[in-house]
Protein backbone atom coordinates (compact mmCIF):
# COMPACT_ATOMS: atom_id res chain seq x y z
CA UNK A 1 0.00 0.00 0.00
CA UNK A 2 1.22 3.35 -0.80
CA UNK A 3 0.53 7.04 0.25
CA UNK A 4 -2.22 7.48 -2.07
CA UNK A 5 -1.48 8.77 -4.90
CA UNK A 6 -0.60 6.72 -7.77
CA UNK A 7 -2.19 3.88 -9.81
CA UNK A 8 -1.15 0.54 -9.23
CA UNK A 9 -0.50 -2.13 -7.17
CA UNK A 10 0.63 0.04 -4.05
CA UNK A 11 -0.86 -0.60 -1.11
CA UNK A 12 -2.26 2.01 0.19
CA UNK A 13 -4.65 4.31 -1.16
CA UNK A 14 -5.68 7.73 0.34
CA UNK A 15 -9.00 8.48 0.80
CA UNK A 16 -10.98 9.83 -2.79
CA UNK A 17 -8.20 7.22 -4.81
CA UNK A 18 -10.00 4.56 -6.78
CA UNK A 19 -10.22 1.07 -4.78
CA UNK A 20 -11.34 -0.65 -7.85
CA UNK A 21 -8.35 -2.94 -7.90
CA UNK A 22 -6.83 -3.09 -4.76
CA UNK A 23 -4.58 -5.94 -5.88
CA UNK A 24 -1.33 -5.84 -3.65
CA UNK A 25 -2.99 -4.21 -1.22
CA UNK A 26 -3.05 -1.02 -3.53
CA UNK A 27 -4.76 1.73 -4.24
CA UNK A 28 -5.34 0.24 -8.00
CA UNK A 29 -5.87 1.30 -11.42
CA UNK A 30 -4.12 0.68 -14.23
CA UNK A 31 -2.16 3.72 -16.74
CA UNK A 32 -4.53 5.78 -16.60
CA UNK A 33 -3.44 8.47 -14.19
CA UNK A 34 0.07 9.63 -14.98
CA UNK A 35 3.05 9.90 -12.52
CA UNK A 36 2.76 13.49 -12.83
CA UNK A 37 -0.90 13.54 -11.61
CA UNK A 38 -1.21 15.89 -9.00
CA UNK A 39 -1.29 13.59 -6.29
CA UNK A 40 1.98 12.12 -7.82
CA UNK A 41 3.33 15.87 -7.34
CA UNK A 42 2.06 15.83 -3.97
CA UNK A 43 4.17 13.11 -2.87
CA UNK A 44 7.24 13.93 -5.22
CA UNK A 45 7.17 17.20 -2.92
CA UNK A 46 7.47 15.16 0.34
CA UNK A 47 10.10 13.30 -0.78
CA UNK A 48 12.48 16.48 -2.12
CA UNK A 49 11.33 18.26 1.12
CA UNK A 50 12.62 15.27 3.87
CA UNK A 51 15.67 14.57 1.63
CA UNK A 52 16.85 18.16 1.51
CA UNK A 53 16.34 18.40 5.09
CA UNK A 54 18.93 16.49 5.88
CA UNK A 55 16.35 13.94 7.48
CA UNK A 56 16.98 10.87 5.32
CA UNK A 57 20.04 8.83 6.04
CA UNK A 58 22.59 8.56 2.86
CA UNK A 59 21.09 4.79 2.85
CA UNK A 60 17.97 4.91 2.59
CA UNK A 61 18.46 7.62 -0.34
CA UNK A 62 20.58 5.24 -1.85
CA UNK A 63 18.13 2.54 -1.70
CA UNK A 64 15.29 4.53 -3.25
CA UNK A 65 17.75 5.55 -5.92
CA UNK A 66 18.95 2.03 -6.62
CA UNK A 67 15.47 0.64 -6.43
CA UNK A 68 14.30 2.76 -9.49
CA UNK A 69 17.05 0.93 -11.79
CA UNK A 70 16.23 -2.68 -10.73
CA UNK A 71 12.82 -2.22 -10.90
CA UNK A 72 13.39 -1.01 -14.41
CA UNK A 73 15.74 -3.85 -15.13
CA UNK A 74 13.16 -6.28 -13.90
CA UNK A 75 10.28 -5.13 -15.66
CA UNK A 76 12.49 -4.90 -19.62
CA UNK A 77 14.61 -8.08 -19.23
CA UNK A 78 13.17 -10.92 -15.94
CA UNK A 79 9.66 -10.27 -16.19
CA UNK A 80 8.90 -8.04 -19.27
CA UNK A 81 5.03 -7.24 -20.06
CA UNK A 82 3.05 -10.12 -21.03
CA UNK A 83 2.43 -10.93 -24.76
CA UNK A 84 -1.33 -11.06 -23.24
CA UNK A 85 -2.19 -7.08 -21.80
CA UNK A 86 -5.01 -8.72 -19.50
CA UNK A 87 -2.34 -11.24 -17.90
CA UNK A 88 -0.72 -7.43 -16.56
CA UNK A 89 -4.09 -5.55 -15.58
CA UNK A 90 -4.55 -4.79 -11.80
CA UNK A 91 -5.23 -7.83 -9.32
CA UNK A 92 -8.90 -7.43 -7.77
CA UNK A 93 -9.61 -8.22 -4.10
CA UNK A 94 -13.13 -10.27 -3.40
CA UNK A 95 -13.61 -7.76 -0.92
CA UNK A 96 -13.33 -4.44 -2.34
CA UNK A 97 -15.66 -3.05 -0.05
CA UNK A 98 -14.08 -4.07 3.32
CA UNK A 99 -10.23 -4.21 1.17
CA UNK A 100 -10.82 -0.35 0.29
CA UNK A 101 -11.57 0.59 4.11
CA UNK A 102 -8.24 -0.90 4.85
CA UNK A 103 -6.00 0.95 2.24
CA UNK A 104 -7.63 3.90 2.91
CA UNK A 105 -6.87 3.52 7.05
CA UNK A 106 -3.59 2.69 6.21
CA UNK A 107 -2.59 5.50 3.92
CA UNK A 108 -3.90 7.72 6.81
CA UNK A 109 -2.04 5.92 9.36
CA UNK A 110 0.54 5.51 7.79
CA UNK A 111 1.67 8.50 5.83
CA UNK A 112 -1.23 11.56 6.38
CA UNK A 113 -0.35 11.07 10.05
CA UNK A 114 3.21 10.46 10.14
CA UNK A 115 3.73 13.73 8.01
CA UNK A 116 1.56 15.72 10.39
CA UNK A 117 3.19 14.28 13.22
CA UNK A 118 6.65 15.11 11.43
CA UNK A 119 5.63 18.89 10.77
CA UNK A 120 4.16 19.73 14.89
CA UNK A 121 7.84 18.01 15.64
CA UNK A 122 9.78 21.02 14.00
CA UNK A 123 7.36 23.13 15.64
CA UNK A 124 8.21 21.55 18.88
CA UNK A 125 11.44 21.62 18.34
CA UNK A 126 11.71 17.44 18.94
CA UNK A 127 14.59 17.00 16.77
CA UNK A 128 14.64 13.30 18.19
CA UNK A 129 11.39 12.21 17.30
CA UNK A 130 11.23 13.62 13.61
CA UNK A 131 14.31 12.24 12.67
CA UNK A 132 13.29 8.52 13.97
CA UNK A 133 9.65 8.99 11.89
CA UNK A 134 11.09 11.03 8.93
CA UNK A 135 12.81 7.69 7.44
CA UNK A 136 9.62 5.66 7.24
CA UNK A 137 7.57 8.47 5.46
CA UNK A 138 10.61 9.09 3.25
CA UNK A 139 10.43 5.30 1.94
CA UNK A 140 6.23 4.97 2.03
CA UNK A 141 6.62 8.29 -0.28
CA UNK A 142 9.23 7.02 -2.30
CA UNK A 143 7.11 3.83 -2.78
CA UNK A 144 3.60 5.75 -3.82
CA UNK A 145 5.84 7.49 -6.29
CA UNK A 146 7.53 4.04 -7.65
CA UNK A 147 4.25 2.27 -7.92
CA UNK A 148 2.79 5.16 -10.11
CA UNK A 149 5.95 5.14 -12.24
CA UNK A 150 5.34 1.38 -12.65
CA UNK A 151 1.85 1.65 -13.27
CA UNK A 152 2.51 4.81 -15.96
CA UNK A 153 4.92 2.55 -17.69
CA UNK A 154 3.24 -0.73 -18.16
CA UNK A 155 5.01 -2.90 -15.59
CA UNK A 156 3.92 -6.26 -15.70
CA UNK A 157 2.20 -8.08 -12.64
CA UNK A 158 5.38 -9.48 -11.13
CA UNK A 159 7.09 -6.28 -11.33
CA UNK A 160 4.52 -4.20 -9.89
CA UNK A 161 4.20 -6.50 -6.38
CA UNK A 162 7.52 -6.68 -6.08
CA UNK A 163 7.71 -2.76 -5.57
CA UNK A 164 4.84 -2.72 -2.70
CA UNK A 165 7.19 -5.98 -1.40
CA UNK A 166 10.64 -4.45 -1.26
CA UNK A 167 9.59 -1.26 -0.27
CA UNK A 168 7.58 -2.59 2.80
CA UNK A 169 10.31 -4.95 4.18
CA UNK A 170 12.64 -1.93 3.81
CA UNK A 171 10.18 -0.31 5.78
CA UNK A 172 10.01 -2.69 8.52
CA UNK A 173 13.33 -2.04 9.26
CA UNK A 174 12.74 2.01 9.74
CA UNK A 175 9.69 1.42 11.92
CA UNK A 176 12.08 -1.08 14.42
CA UNK A 177 14.32 1.52 14.69
CA UNK A 178 11.58 4.68 14.96
CA UNK A 179 9.67 2.27 18.06
CA UNK A 180 13.58 1.70 19.88
CA UNK A 181 14.46 5.45 19.31
CA UNK A 182 10.59 6.15 20.97
CA UNK A 183 11.06 4.02 23.33
CA UNK A 184 14.58 4.58 24.54
CA UNK A 185 13.31 7.92 26.30
CA UNK A 186 10.89 8.85 28.76
CA UNK A 187 9.69 12.22 29.18
CA UNK A 188 11.39 14.31 30.28
CA UNK A 189 14.96 13.34 28.29
CA UNK A 190 17.78 14.95 27.54
CA UNK A 191 17.13 16.44 23.85
CA UNK A 192 13.08 16.06 24.55
CA UNK A 193 12.41 18.25 27.65
CA UNK A 194 10.56 20.99 25.91
CA UNK A 195 8.39 18.15 24.05
CA UNK A 196 4.94 17.48 25.77
CA UNK A 197 4.14 14.20 27.16
CA UNK A 198 1.12 13.90 24.97
CA UNK A 199 3.83 13.85 21.93
CA UNK A 200 5.44 11.19 23.49
CA UNK A 201 2.77 9.01 24.17
CA UNK A 202 1.66 9.66 20.34
CA UNK A 203 4.54 9.04 18.73
CA UNK A 204 4.98 5.40 20.60
CA UNK A 205 1.56 4.61 19.46
CA UNK A 206 2.29 5.93 15.74
CA UNK A 207 5.38 3.68 15.76
CA UNK A 208 4.12 0.54 17.00
CA UNK A 209 0.23 0.97 14.94
CA UNK A 210 2.59 1.39 11.54
CA UNK A 211 4.61 -1.60 12.56
CA UNK A 212 1.66 -3.71 13.20
CA UNK A 213 0.00 -2.47 9.77
CA UNK A 214 2.98 -2.68 7.71
CA UNK A 215 4.04 -6.46 9.27
CA UNK A 216 0.54 -7.26 8.45
CA UNK A 217 0.19 -5.97 4.92
CA UNK A 218 3.64 -7.84 3.99
CA UNK A 219 3.35 -11.55 5.96
CA UNK A 220 -0.17 -11.47 5.81
CA UNK A 221 -1.32 -9.86 2.23
CA UNK A 222 1.20 -9.22 -0.14
CA UNK A 223 3.60 -11.81 -0.30
CA UNK A 224 1.17 -14.97 0.55
CA UNK A 225 -2.02 -13.66 -1.27
CA UNK A 226 -0.63 -11.23 -3.90
CA UNK A 227 2.32 -12.59 -5.10
CA UNK A 228 1.55 -15.98 -5.92
CA UNK A 229 -1.95 -14.19 -7.66
CA UNK A 230 0.92 -12.21 -10.23
CA UNK A 231 3.20 -15.42 -10.92
CA UNK A 232 0.06 -17.23 -11.22
CA UNK A 233 -1.56 -14.86 -14.02
CA UNK A 234 1.86 -14.47 -15.53
CA UNK A 235 2.60 -17.77 -15.96
CA UNK A 236 -0.53 -19.25 -16.28
CA UNK A 237 -2.15 -21.49 -19.25
CA UNK A 238 -3.77 -19.07 -22.16
CA UNK A 239 -6.70 -21.23 -21.29
CA UNK A 240 -6.89 -19.68 -18.10
CA UNK A 241 -7.89 -16.21 -19.65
Amino acid sequence: MSGGVGPTYNDIALPKEEHHAAGETSTVAGKTAGFFSFRQLNILAVIIVLAASGLVTIEDFLFTLLTVFYFFFLSKFIFPPHKNPTRDAPLTSSYRKIFGIYVASAGVVGLLIPICYIFEGMIEDDKRGVSAAAPHVFLLASQVFMEGIAATCGFSAPARILVPIVYNARRILTLVEWIMNEFSWGAPVTGRETVSARRLYAGKVLAVVNLGIWSFNLFGVLIPVYLPKAFKRYYGSDKED
